[in-house]
């Protein structure tokens, strides 16, 4: 299921829906407040950098630092080094420092200092995700104590500058609870209604306010997502979202796709211990296809749930008009429902855990895209059986690395005899900060493909619809020379496995080794620059010289640390990159992070 909403097609990174722009982000993606603050600044020196231990104020923060050192005993930078701290965990660091000075004014870092660099295997008393939250507003520190730092090993080093950029362009940090989380409203000046339609989730934090997006999955470090479109009204945005599958041409496409369509009738058809005298509920039914596929497979009861008014009085003109339609007048097996599942008991008489299968099509672009799986989870908790069956039961993601031909590259480099490269090159450079979506062909993949992330829908929590998982790219082992990676793509599989199709397990697949191609084509995430790769065969024996990835030095294998989190903006997804080229002889160069909304 993909809607028409906010996305990019073809290679044209500036098609967007209107109504999704931000009204205070300007053009050129600053916030009017930050310039304005920064003209302000150009007029004097200011001291803008707050002491961490008392009202002291400098004007950078090496001067800052400096006075920590000789006045309060506290070497920033030697801790960062002897603690091993990294960009984040020394973010949090100065925040909680300010939180326990105000509310101490003789809190000393001396022996709490002491005791952690003795201390092994212990968790920092700064690691909780709340001191990702700025303690001290417009807290200049935050975003310039990384600045003078001493160069690093060249493979080692992460670009602070443009992470540190982005973060001054995102805005504030901001967490929400367990305990916000588990309300129906949050008040945050209005900004941000029915957040537990976001998140059922009892055990994890999810922000849910103004700036960034702070994921934590268990056992894993936080990932920084874009916040910026956040204050959104939920409510308008399901209402949008509901609204745009009012089109019938949408639903055709759906439809047609064979691949999809085929697969979710196979398992339903072709699995009669399953189906026969079952009762089935279909989340997000649209025109009533997969219901009527159910019904036609034996179901004594099928609810087919639809959100979108317009396109529920179709599914029950449409089982009407097949003869399954069930109420008053007609004794088909057939119902359907006008109501978001997550308020079903208020349009229909159900009992909880008492549906046999529970279907659905809620697969986005890139899988996770419109949010729609926390629907399923949340209609599973709540009304399949103990052992009922949901279909698909399995989703799995996987990347894989894309050359020049899966650009629009080639094109621009010819046209009738003409080089316009100077506007594929332009557009490149556009996509390395907007996802794309886009039919990827085999033959332009320069990488074997890697799984990235597996989910069992039968017993997943909701909190773990976000990730941060990890991969490597290995070079085509066929290949003879280097080629140039431009970027990854992402695809995903869904199965209907033997757990419960006993007769006829099926997968779907949107994979770009699988023709025909279906209508949601891959996901294309392009790098800031594109990395040179070769098998470890055609490198050995070499010594090559010169950074990692470059065409003197191709990298033999690229790791990947990708996190995909629902976004600020309700049913949006974002996506960070952090991408690492490591040579034949183990060597490794960093790029920055990379963030995509989708």
């Amino acid at each position: 299921m993909a809607a028409e909403t906010k996305m990019v097609k073809d290679g044209d990174p500036n098609y967007s829906d209107d109504n999704d722009e931000e009204e205070n982000f300007s053009e050129d993606g600053d916030w009017g407040d930050w310039e304005a603050a920064e003209k302000d600044d150009d007029d004097g020196f200011e001291s803008d950098f707050v002491c961490l231990f008392c009202d002291s104020r400098f004007v950078s923060s090496d001067s800052l630092f400096d006075h920590c050192r000789l006045s309060h005993g506290f070497d920033f930078h030697g801790a960062r080094k002897a603690l091993k701290l990294d960009f984040y965990a020394s973010f949090k660091l100065i925040n909680y420092i300010r939180s326990q000075v105000a509310e101490n004014k003789c809190w000393s870092w001396g022996a709490l200092g002491k005791c952690q660099l003795e201390a092994k295997d212990v968790n920092f008393p700064w690691d909780e995700e709340k001191y990702l939250k700025p303690f001290l507003q417009d807290d200049s520190l935050l975003y310039s104590f990384a600045d003078d730092e001493e160069e690093e090993d060249e493979e080692e080093a992460l670009d602070r500058e443009d992470l540190i950029e982005d973060l001054r362009k995102l805005g504030d940090l901001s967490i929400v609870d367990d305990e916000a989380i588990g309300e129906s409203s949050v008040s945050n000046n209005g900004k941000c209604k029915d957040v537990s339609l976001i998140s059922n989730s009892d055990d994890r934090k999810q922000s849910c306010a103004d700036g960034l997006v702070v994921v934590n999955g268990k056992g894993k470090e936080p990932s920084v997502c874009d916040g910026r479109l956040v204050g959104r009204n939920i409510r308008k945005v399901n209402e949008n979202y509901f609204g745009s599958y009012s089109s019938f041409g949408i639903h055709r496409e759906m439809i047609s796709d064979k691949v999809r369509t085929e697969a979710y009738r196979d398992a339903l058809l072709k699995n009669p211990s399953l189906m026969s005298g079952s009762v089935v509920m279909d989340v997000g039914c649209g025109t009533g296809i997969l219901s009527l596929f159910a019904a036609q497979a034996g179901a004594s009861r099928v609810v087919a749930v639809e959100a979108s008014e317009k396109m529920a009085k179709v599914a029950t003109k449409i089982a009407k008009d097949n003869k399954v339609f069930n109420d008053n007048e007609h004794n088909g097996v057939l119902e359907v429902a006008n109501s978001m599942v997550e308020e079903l008991e208020k349009s229909i008489k159900i009992q909880p855990h008492s549906v046999d299968v529970l279907v659905s099509e809620w697969m986005g672009y890139c899988l996770l895209y419109e949010s729609m799986l926390t629907s399923v989870l949340y209609a599973r908790d709540r009304w399949l059986k103990p052992g009922g069956a949901i279909l698909p039961d399995t989703a799995t993601m996987f990347v894989a690395g894309f050359g020049k031909g899966a650009t629009s590259l080639p094109f621009w480099e010819d046209v009738y005899g003409f080089d316009m490269s100077s506007i594929g090159k332009e557009i490149l450079e556009d996509t390395a900060r907007i996802p794309i979506v886009d039919v990827v062909e085999e033959r332009d993949l320069v990488t074997q493909p890697a799984l990235l992330q597996s989910f069992d829908l039968a017993t997943m929590k909701p909190d773990e619809v976000d990730f941060t998982a990890t991969a490597t790219l290995e070079p085509t082992e066929s290949e003879t020379e280097a080629r140039l990676c431009h970027g990854v793509v992402l695809w995903f599989d869904t199965g209907f496995t033997d757990r419960f199709c006993k007769e006829t397990p099926t997968v779907l697949s949107t994979s770009p080794y699988y023709t025909p191609p279906t209508h949601w084509a891959q996901t294309v995430l392009t790098f800031q620059e594109p990395i040179s790769v070769a098998p470890a065969t055609v490198l050995s024996g070499d010594d090559r010289q010169g950074a990692i990835g470059t065409k003197e030095c191709p990298a033999s294998s690229i790791q990947l640390r990708v996190s995909v989190a629902r976004a600020s903006e309700h049913r949006s997804i974002d996506v960070s990159l952090e991408t690492t080229g490591v040579s034949s002889k183990g060597q490794k160069r960093r790029w920055p992070v990379q963030i995509f909304n989708l």
